[in-house]
């Protein structure tokens, strides 16, 4: 099967740079508006690879997120708010990029070229059989996500890929792989727009349902989150009250004794 680079075609877009604000700014949005479409199409295979992860992390395992670039950085982003808003460990989703957290603000050079590293920083980790390894890559080509989808495959631990490519070698290399085909970009190759939404999303769904399925929303509250900062605190305390027949006052009072919305609840009385 031949493999086409959608997100490398030429935009539908010409001579972007006559183009008033207002008309740059319509046609952006008129391509962001087909991306929520086109993860629909995927949701059976989010859905599946949802499924393992929550087996996997009932056995203790972890989710672990490789990429290189946009990509890498939507990881780090996803796992690093994970523990504030639902109250797990920081480790328990893990957001790997090539070159390493340099990466994060600033480019490092060949990073995502290295086939053999994604392996070697995903075993900083000890990463295991319990675990899930998800690569994330546009392109479906970046040789640092292949070879460490690779290296798991080979080492029983269980992998997925977001891709924006349909059959490209990251997707083949998954077992569980979610290929968003998103089309060409407003700005030709810049897949840190459409293809970069896509991902986004796709991984808010990932972490997203894993939680609820492990019990870290209760209703529609993030009961476990961290209360890192006055704002959150507040919205703690109006959880608690929603909950519990309780003023103002006393669920304070009971989120500073018991540490956590969902303590206080069960604590209550």
């Amino acid at each position: 099967m031949t493999f086409t680079k959608t997100t490398e075609l030429s935009s539908k877009y010409e001579h972007l740079e006559k183009m008033s604000v207002q008309e740059l700014l319509t046609n952006i949005n008129n391509e962001d508006k087909t991306v929520p479409l086109a993860v629909e199409k995927v949701l059976p295979n989010i859905e599946a690879l949802v499924t393992q992860i929550v087996a996997k992390m009932k056995q203790g395992g972890r989710l672990f997120y490789i990429g290189a670039g946009t990509s890498g950085r939507l990881g780090v982003v996803d796992a690093s708010e994970c523990p504030p808003t639902f109250g797990v460990p920081f480790d328990m989703v893990v957001g790997i990029i090539a070159g390493g957290d340099t990466a994060i603000r600033k480019a490092v050079e060949n990073a995502e070229d290295n086939a053999t590293q994604a392996w070697l920083d995903l075993q900083q980790f000890n990463v295991n059989t319990k675990d899930v390894v998800i690569g994330i890559a546009a392109s479906g080509t970046t040789p640092y996500v292949i070879g460490g989808l690779q290296a798991c495959n080979e080492n029983g631990i269980l992998t997925g890929s977001i891709c924006c490519n349909a059959g490209s070698p990251i997707s083949l290399t998954a077992k569980y792989p979610i290929d968003v085909v998103v089309g060409p970009e407003f700005v030709t190759g810049s897949s840190r727009m459409k293809a970069g939404t896509a991902q986004k999303l796709v991984l808010n769904m990932i972490s997203t349902a894993t939680m609820v399925q492990l019990g870290k929303v209760k209703g529609n509250k993030m009961v476990d989150m961290q209360l890192s900062n006055n704002k959150l605190v507040d919205r703690g305390i109006k959880m608690i009250m929603s909950e519990i027949p309780v003023g103002y006052e006393e669920a304070s009072q009971l989120l500073s004794k018991f540490g956590s919305v969902r303590k206080a609840v069960d604590n209550w009385k």
